[in-house]
């Protein structure tokens, strides 16, 4: 009895989650995966992550009417998936810069007005870092030959919605990198700057005279 009681109740169990899934939306099971892999990739590692649960990912932060017309033309063929207004900091001197970040099926794109800045094709993505505090600072690591520049400094509103897009449609999940007190970054030409991590009283970002990107 206790056995058959077993069985029926995992029957039971068995129907009422396949009726769960039959009964979702197609937007409703695009939010779940990736909340799953969002789950995955930041829980237990990044502060903020457990207040960002319960708050649905956008399809998108911006429209593709509000990219420009310019932009569009240089990329037509790739369908845009997700765009978001970024700050994009120098890699050498470290000046804040307002861009845009698009992300279409095969590539994301660093975007000033009507210039793209730098494209990187996700079968060359090396890495996706981030810190495990509270800011919104993203790393996007990219090979080191003279197509690139060198690795992307981004500081964005929506770190988890915009690392989940990014890692899923390169297909990376497992390249996204929590890094507690440091990490480094490639400049371009061999070289490599240290990014520093620490907590204070108000989240500021600043290059620090010892030469170091310093993140509050």
């Amino acid at each position: 009895l206790i056995k058959t009681s077993e069985m029926l109740q995992k029957i039971c169990m068995r129907n009422l989650v396949r009726k769960y899934c039959r009964g979702l939306t197609a937007e409703r099971k695009v939010q779940l995966q990736q909340k799953v892999v969002a789950s995955a990739v930041f829980r237990g590692k990044k502060e903020g992550y457990v207040q960002s649960i319960n708050q649905p990912f956008l399809d998108t932060r911006l429209k593709e009417t509000d990219v420009n017309p310019k932009v569009l033309q240089l990329i037509h063929g790739e369908k845009i998936k997700y765009v978001t207004p970024v700050i994009k900091y120098d890699r050498n001197g470290f000046k804040a810069r307002d861009r845009l970040l698009v992300l279409t099926q095969s590539s994301a794109y660093v975007v000033e007005m009507a210039k793209i800045k730098q494209k990187i094709d996700y079968a060359t993505l090396k890495g996706i870092s981030t810190s495990n505090l509270s800011d919104g600072i993203l790393v996007i690591h990219v090979p080191e030959d003279n197509k690139q520049k060198g690795d992307v400094i981004l500081q964005c509103e929506h770190i988890f919605e915009t690392v989940t897009k990014l890692c899923m449609l390169a297909n990376k999940q497992n390249l996204v990198k929590v890094v507690q007190g440091s990490l480094q970054f490639r400049i371009g030409s061999g070289k490599e700057g240290t990014m520093v991590f620490t907590v204070g009283q108000e989240p500021q970002v600043f290059k620090a005279k010892n030469g170091q990107l310093t993140v509050v």
